[in-house]
């Protein structure tokens, strides 16, 4: 079974890899001319676990492809995999030219029967208009070629992508047809041999479910985070309040870790579109309108407990901890480290800091603007104080004689609640983190 993939980002090279890995032979397409160039030659235009390796086992086999020409690659497929961004437009919407551009290449150069598919996280509708961008460039060729429109949504954790892609929790799948349905099971056959549900339903409800779960777990992130800020006020210790209702098997421990907000390219986009697509059809999302504004607060945390701390910032140096929006990833969109680093910069701070994969990342985005340090300990020399960003297995258990002789000031603030208020009390540290004691 051939296949093509559009779009070599993360989902569409993550899409790719795995499918070749069960055998499908699959071509991934991309306008990028460099970044074809460089998967030849196994160099990958983003960082994931274990995917690097991947890549090389399938390409070296045959089994997977990389070329810049939809045209002379979509020859013998049964199904087009659409994975192209689809970034946010500036009022929150999602961007779909890129997906309806594609959905447009495929009508014009498709020769037989095939199934779109669109793997991008697009609003409910958007499969009526790839359907009309391949009625419309058929038409403008005067073919009357048979095809379907599918959705299926990807539900990958950056960190965890090939796990997530090869044991899925379950697989969504909207269809119109029981041809198309036909070809998509053949198509995760595969992944369906251990037992996980693949679960078919119309498109629309199938367009929305990816909203859906991003927009529930988004808001199980910003409930805690509000739970722990007034766990500080009450004296209450979040950690507790944590155990007390993850042990709730309707509630569950997932997602309920307190912290200094959500980052990343899928929950901020996606909670911004499904508020904006609920706006445009009348509806206001109260809910989730007041978990963004709970998150766009929490990134600010960090930083109001600094200036507390300190009362002026101006010629201070911080040392951070982690860059990237979580472990595992070198990915910073929307990652809490640009707010933090912003409002230290605008106080008169100095920055310095260190990731252990995202600091190419960093560079790009931030160029000379703070300063970057090749290994945890040295990131500390002279520093006043050190902020836990992004809770990296690293930073678990780190040496702390070591960053009690390199701060000016024996002061962590940590982001992600990784150690013990006493502990660090015991060792002498002011230590704050968020909801629970801090310790002086």
């Amino acid at each position: 079974m051939k296949i093509a993939v559009v779009g070599t980002g993360y989902v569409g090279l993550v899409t790719g890899t795995c499918f070749a890995e069960v055998g499908l032979n699959v071509v991934c397409i991309d306008i990028d001319q460099r970044k074809i160039d460089n998967l030849k030659q196994g160099i990958l235009p983003i960082y994931e676990p274990g995917l690097d390796e991947m890549v090389k086992r399938n390409f070296d086999k045959g089994r997977l492809s990389f070329s810049t020409s939809l045209k002379d690659s979509i020859e013998g497929c049964e199904a087009a995999f659409i994975a192209v961004g689809t970034p946010p437009d500036e009022d929150g919407s999602a961007d779909l030219k890129y997906v309806l551009g594609v959905a447009t290449e495929i009508g014009t150069y498709m020769q037989d029967y095939m199934v779109i598919v669109t793997k991008s996280t697009v609003p409910v509708g958007t499969a009526n208009k790839v359907r009309t961008a391949l009625k419309n460039a058929l038409h403008a060729r005067s073919s009357n070629i048979d095809f379907d429109v599918a959705s299926n949504p990807e539900f990958l954790k950056e960190g965890a992508a090939i796990d997530d892609f090869m044991k899925p929790d379950r697989i969504v799948i909207g269809v119109e047809s029981e041809k198309a349905q036909e070809v998509m099971s053949r198509l995760y056959k595969p992944f369906l041999l251990n037992g996980h549900p693949c679960i078919f339903m119309d498109i629309p409800s199938a367009e929305m479910t990816k909203y859906a779960a991003n927009s529930m777990l988004a808001t199980k992130i910003s409930f805690m985070n509000d739970i722990a800020n007034l766990c500080e006020i009450m004296g209450a210790d979040v950690n507790m309040v944590r155990k007390g209702i993850g042990s709730d098997s309707r509630i569950g421990h997932k997602f309920i870790y307190p912290g200094i907000g959500y980052g990343g390219s899928c929950f901020p986009k996606d909670v911004k579109a499904l508020i904006k697509t609920a706006d445009e059809h009348g509806y206001s999302m109260q809910v989730l309108k007041a978990v963004e504004q709970v998150n766009d607060g929490q990134k600010q945390v960090m930083f109001s407990k600094l200036s507390s701390y300190f009362g002026s910032l101006a010629g201070k140096t911080i040392a951070m901890w982690g860059l990237s929006f979580k472990p595992k990833t070198d990915d910073m969109r929307e990652a809490p480290s640009l707010v933090i680093i912003d409002e230290l910069l605008a106080a008169g701070a100095k920055v310095i800091a260190y990731d252990p994969v995202a600091m190419h990342e960093a560079e790009r985005i931030l160029g000379n603007k703070i300063t970057y340090s090749i290994d945890q300990y040295a990131t500390l020399e002279g520093a006043d104080a050190l902020v836990i960003v992004t809770e990296w297995p690293e930073f678990r258990s780190p040496d702390f004689t070591k960053i009690s002789t390199a701060l000016n000031q024996k002061a962590i603030f940590d982001g992600r609640n990784i150690y013990e208020p006493e502990e660090m009390k015991t060792l002498g540290f002011h230590y704050e983190c968020i909801g629970r004691i801090k310790t002086n």
